[in-house]
């Protein structure tokens, strides 16, 4: 299966002869990732997409700025367990925690099981680290539905099926603890998420591989700031009840004669949808007027990426956004806004070049329409720069 591709993916930055299994507890396998980005935009990175005021809002970087520095660690520790770390390192100082997760590694019949923390399965982006990315950001889809990633701290379960043809299930528990849920004192799981992917390859030139995700959480008094409301201005809200998401993931790669190093061509695309219900206080500070609210809102992006020589990559994608139309209670639809009557939506370019799998400099530029009655025409230099072994990537 996969036999142009393969389960771990060449064409990504960083491909390293280090594989899982030539680690050691003794020798684990180190990583730093440099990077850093120059930003000219005409409008202002905080202003959110239209009719997302209430979702996150990952702002770009203005000028020149140093990006996140990520550090990786990853050793098998015994016969049955290996171990990964990723630390973020902010610029502006303090690290965090991407990732620190044991894998089984001899449970057999195709099953392996994750826990600590992690980056979802849901999806097919979710799991990428943002060194690995096709462009210096994420679909607005990502950006609006999950801050740009779904990380966990809790348990997956992955089932990877004995046939010619890919097929894989996956089932996570976890606590919740990010956006579109909130961190809640309370035991057993706070978010769920069912997975399954499946491929194969057509000849030796092509392979796909198609998903499809659930995710379920609960918000507890998530509060949003600067959300416009009927009259014009800006409060904070407070949103309580039961958050829904289901996607679609596809993707589609060809490499002419199987030699992926000389040139090739990938396709993807994905489609979240996503409804909330419960209740929703209107400006939280002030008049603080509870009542129901329910809105189903969703995106999706389409993108291809075209290696036209060893070293060189152009891409284009087009993002867009639904806000929807929500359904408010009595006592706040004078306040809070139903329709927006607007779809956001972006179109972007990328031309990288890599001097060797261990180096990236990137031009992006993007035709931002995601809030309505503010064009912005952005552009961005990127570099990404990897020291020392670096695992692959998955497909």
């Amino acid at each position: 299966m996969f036999k142009i591709f393969g389960l771990c993916s060449a064409m990504l930055l960083c491909q390293s002869a280090y594989a899982a299994g030539n680690e050691s507890a003794f020798n684990p396998a180190f990583s730093l990732i440099l990077s850093g980005t120059y930003g000219s935009l005409q409008q202002d990175p905080a202003t959110p997409a239209t009719g997302f005021a209430m979702n996150p809002n990952p702002v770009h970087e203005q000028g020149f700025n140093l990006g996140e520095s990520e550090m990786g660690i990853s050793a098998n520790i015994d016969p049955q367990f290996r171990g990964v770390a990723t630390l973020a390192l902010d610029p502006a100082g303090g690290v965090s925690v991407e990732n620190a997760y044991v894998q089984t590694t001899s449970l057999g019949d195709g099953l392996k099981l994750k826990f600590g923390r992690y980056f979802s399965g849901l999806g097919y982006l979710n799991e990428q680290h943002a060194h690995a990315w096709d462009f210096v950001d994420q679909p607005l889809v990502y950006a609006a539905l999950w801050e740009n990633q779904l990380g966990e701290d809790g348990v997956q379960l992955k089932w990877l099926a004995p046939t010619e043809m890919f097929i894989e299930l996956g089932v996570e528990a976890a606590k919740g603890r990010g956006f579109p849920g909130t961190e809640r004192a309370k035991n057993g799981s706070g978010a769920g998420v069912l997975f399954a992917h499946i491929g194969d390859d057509i000849g030796i030139e092509q392979s796909w591989r198609a998903g499809f995700s659930l995710h379920r959480t609960r918000a507890v008094e998530r509060s949003s700031d600067d959300v416009p409301d009927l009259i014009g201005n800006n409060v904070s809200t407070a949103f309580s009840g039961d958050n829904r998401t289901a996607g679609l993931d596809l993707v589609w790669k060809y490499a002419p004669h199987g030699n992926l190093k000389e040139s090739y061509l990938k396709l993807q695309g994905e489609y979240f949808r996503r409804s909330e219900s419960g209740e929703l206080s209107y400006d939280t500070a002030g008049a603080n007027i509870t009542d129901s609210y329910a809105v189903t809102q969703s995106g999706w992006y389409v993108q291809g990426v075209y290696q036209f020589t060893p070293q060189w990559r152009s891409a284009l994608r087009y993002d867009s956004l639904d806000p929807g139309i929500a359904s408010v209670g009595a006592a706040n639809a004078g306040n809070v806004i139903a329709d927006y009557a607007f779809q956001p939506s972006r179109t972007t370019f990328m031309l990288d070049y890599s001097a060797s799998e261990f180096s990236r400099i990137r031009l992006q530029l993007a035709h931002d329409s995601a809030r309505q009655g503010l064009p912005d025409n952005q552009l961005f230099v990127q570099y990404l720069m990897s020291l020392g072994a670096h695992g692959a990537h998955s497909y």
